[in-house]
């Protein structure tokens, strides 16, 4: 007998010792169990609603409920057209949700503006003028499986999240100011 069978004689036991580290164990938990919060604003949030519905199921993905209070959501998807009024609101509820926090910017009028961009003054000319944007999802209005392909983006942005990085903190940008 070898030494390491005389410290382990049973060979099941040995061979089921799993070794992993606490970011990798909180990240795969976080990134399977993602709560996104309600906030549709235009057509859109049609799209998103059909992303959570029996066909394409996000509840198979770990994104089983949509939260109604930014302080159960740790993913924001901003669905629809900002407009200069909505955007105040829009930051708080960002504000209020609890670290780490994620956003996917849904639709072409949410990334730039759509077809608002030229003679819309009331169109906020990009959501990530007032909010950090993580994952973009383009499309006028963009189908449940983008949307499906935006989450899997922030699933795999969680697992390389480490728990002790502040880094997120300080990218912030600066209060929204209507022009």
């Amino acid at each position: 007998m070898t030494q390491l069978e005389n410290m382990n004689p049973d060979p099941l036991t040995r061979d089921s010792v799993l070794l992993n580290t606490v970011d990798n164990v909180v990240n795969l938990t976080r990134a399977n169990s993602v709560w996104p919060l309600t906030f549709g604003l235009a057509c859109c949030a049609i799209e998103m609603m059909a992303a959570g519905a029996c066909k394409y199921d996000l509840a198979r993905f770990g994104s089983e409920t949509f939260r109604a209070t930014p302080r159960q959501a740790d993913l924001m998807i901003v669905a629809g057209t900002v407009t200069h009024k909505m955007a105040p609101r829009v930051k708080r509820l960002y504000d209020q949700m609890p670290e780490p926090k994620f956003v996917i910017a849904m639709g072409g009028c949410v990334i730039r503006g759509g077809p608002y961009v030229k003679y819309g003054y009331h169109v906020v000319k990009g959501v990530d003028l007032v909010i950090p944007v993580d994952v973009y999802v383009p499309g006028c209005p963009p189908r449940p499986e983008a949307l499906l392909e935006g989450i899997f983006k922030i699933q795999k942005l969680m697992m390389r999240e480490r728990i002790t990085d502040r880094e997120r903190l300080s990218t912030k940008p600066k209060m929204y100011q209507p022009t």
